[in-house]
């Protein structure tokens, strides 16, 4: 951990508001975009990253420099995003959102036809109990097992989820790339 990071911490333990503003200032950007893809809008976005950065202050000292400070504060902003996911809306397994058949194949340059703003737009439509798998799968590394313990569903409805929100993805995405092929 480089000597600034130890004295901005240092100050953020302390209670000291400057210290407090820097370290926002710093990683506010990067964790607004992980709230982005848990919420459905901007607002609920900087809603959770608020509540996320009182919950970093209030616990700054529980961080003992084993990992990135980054890693550290990312894992309370997803875990913010969760609390607030359960406020909203009781986790009700999603089955069938509505039947059709993902196309086969793939697209080697997918990456090339949408940009991360189109993405991330997708990914915040998808229904919400889709966007959190998702999410917590693809973004942040979590297994299926895993997911199941800290949304209080099946393995097998994690999974479940996660095809069908990448179905979805795949669908709006070729979607989207036939509407700007004919532009």
């Amino acid at each position: 951990m480089a000597a600034s990071e130890q004295l901005l911490l240092k100050g953020c333990i302390k209670g000291e508001r400057a210290a407090q503003s820097q370290l926002y200032s710093q990683f506010s950007p990067v964790m607004l975009g992980v709230c982005m893809r848990y919420a459905r809008s901007k607002e609920d976005a900087e809603e959770i990253l608020h509540e996320g950065f009182l919950r970093v202050f209030k616990y700054i000292q529980q961080y003992k420099g084993t990992g990135s400070l980054e890693g550290w504060i990312r894992k309370i902003m997803v875990n913010c995003a969760l609390l607030k996911y359960r406020e909203k809306a009781r986790l009700v397994p999603v089955i069938e959102l509505n039947e059709f058949v993902p196309e086969t194949g793939t697209d080697a340059g997918i990456q090339e036809k949408i940009d991360v703003k189109e993405l991330l737009q997708l990914i915040q439509n998808l229904p919400a109990g889709y966007r959190v798998v998702f999410n917590l799968y693809v973004f942040e590394g979590y297994k299926h097992r895993e997911i199941a313990e800290l949304l209080g569903i099946s393995e097998g409805t994690s999974k479940s989820n996660l095809f069908d929100a990448r179905a979805i993805l795949q669908k709006e995405i070729i979607s989207k790339k036939k509407i700007n092929y004919y532009r």
